[in-house]
């Protein structure tokens, strides 16, 4: 059986939560030692987070998770349509323009001029597009691998498909379902072997929230929601090569893109972890320092208690985990109304309980997805009924 329909899966109309997952299709890693060549390619993890960050400035998506492994990505993001209707057409014409310029060079993207901006608004059709596509998961998704396809490419110095496919889409239902697959997220390094513990897993946000409690700090890779006055664009290839158009225009670009000099910790990019409870469900908290498209976060949980439980969930068993752990990992899972028998396994083994679904959550929330989309049941319900994992 071949994969859902998208529009089966989410909706850029709706508020929806996806998990994704997109993969290497060559034998050459992605961002990792190659076992053939001997290559490292680490340094590409960095590639794709900073690509992460810029989007996450620019889309109104929220990254709520992520990891970076060798040779694919995950990352759970919610799409926020509540959010773009906060923005002037103009503000959604610059977002969309710093991502989607029109002209590339190189890697560099060109900063929008006054008159780029003018001319979208002025066609509504086009506008009402864009409004749609800046809170569209897919089109976020393309935003992310087409660049860096075409980096390692060039720096492999060859042509061709450098991702497997489409990316991997599936629906997190309820809260419990998004829990278990933040910290299968989270917890991919460790799954892997790459890693001993959240502190040595890098290129997760897990591991992020925990540098930036620690005070740690970074380079912003946010895209500065600003454009090239007109005189400046209109006299910049004056008396110039192409070349010499190239480089100019690479260097406004890097210069009115990116928020050169500002430090931020390492999680600001992030939508916040903890679902505030005295918020209004229908505030869109939209973000308004230009780091992420809003402040709502995600789980009725706190950093403390969800570390805690993610330390306890990344032992493989209960023997290595001591009594106290144990207990403190019950009483988290019990404030949240989740059975903490089988949670262990239902992280672990996500895979197993959820991989060829199209939606992941408590079963009777699988169920409904399922009603709602003129299907009888989705994949992996039956099994995780059965072993009570998740009920």
């Amino acid at each position: 059986m071949g994969r859902g329909l998208r529009s089966e899966i989410f909706s850029a109309s709706e508020v929806c939560i996806c998990h994704c997952v997109q993969r290497c299709v060559r034998k050459a890693f992605l961002a990792g030692v190659d076992l053939t060549t001997g290559k490292d390619y680490s340094y590409r993890k960095e590639w794709i987070r900073r690509r992460l960050e810029a989007l996450a400035s620019t889309w109104s998506v929220d990254v709520l998770t992520y990891a970076i492994m060798s040779n694919h990505i995950h990352v759970i993001l919610r799409n926020r349509p509540d959010v773009v209707a906060t923005w002037s057409d103009q503000e959604a014409a610059t977002r969309w323009l710093k991502v989607f310029p029109g002209r590339r060079i190189e890697e560099q993207l060109a900063a929008p001029s006054e008159s780029d901006v003018k001319a979208l608004v002025h066609d509504a059709n086009k506008m009402k597009e864009i409004r749609e596509r800046l809170s569209d998961i897919s089109w976020f998704m393309r935003a992310l691998a087409e660049p860096i396809a075409r980096m390692a490419n060039r720096q492999d110095d060859c042509t061709g498909r450098f991702w497997e496919g489409r990316f991997k889409a599936q629906r997190i239902v309820d809260e419990t379902g998004l829990l278990a697959c933040s910290m299968y997220v989270d917890l991919n390094p460790i799954r892997a072997a790459m890693a001993q513990s959240i502190e040595q897993a890098t290129h997760t946000s897990a591991h992020d929230r925990l540098q930036s409690q620690c005070g740690h700090e970074m380079d912003s890779a946010a895209f500065d929601l600003v454009v090239l006055r007109q005189q400046d664009a209109g006299d910049f290839h004056k008396n110039k090569t192409m070349e010499q158009q190239k480089q100019e225009l690479k260097r406004r670009g890097r210069n009115l893109n990116r928020k050169n000099g500002r430090r931020i910790r390492r999680d600001s990019w992030l939508a916040p972890l903890t679902l505030a409870k005295d918020i209004l469900s229908n505030d869109p908290l939209a973000h308004h320092d230009g780091l992420r498209a809003s402040d709502r976060g995600f789980l009725q949980i706190d950093w403390e208690d969800y570390l805690r439980l993610l330390r306890w969930t990344a032992k493989d068993s209960t023997h290595d985990a001591d009594g106290m752990d144990h207990e403190v990992a019950q009483t988290v899972l019990r404030k949240i109304g989740i059975d903490g028998d089988m949670w262990r396994d239902v992280v672990w083994n996500f895979r197993k309980y959820f991989g060829q679904s199209s939606c992941a959550g408590r079963s009777e929330a699988m169920a409904e997805h399922a009603h709602q989309n003129g299907k009888r049941w989705h994949r992996g319900q039956r099994q995780l009924r059965s072993s009570h994992a998740v009920t």
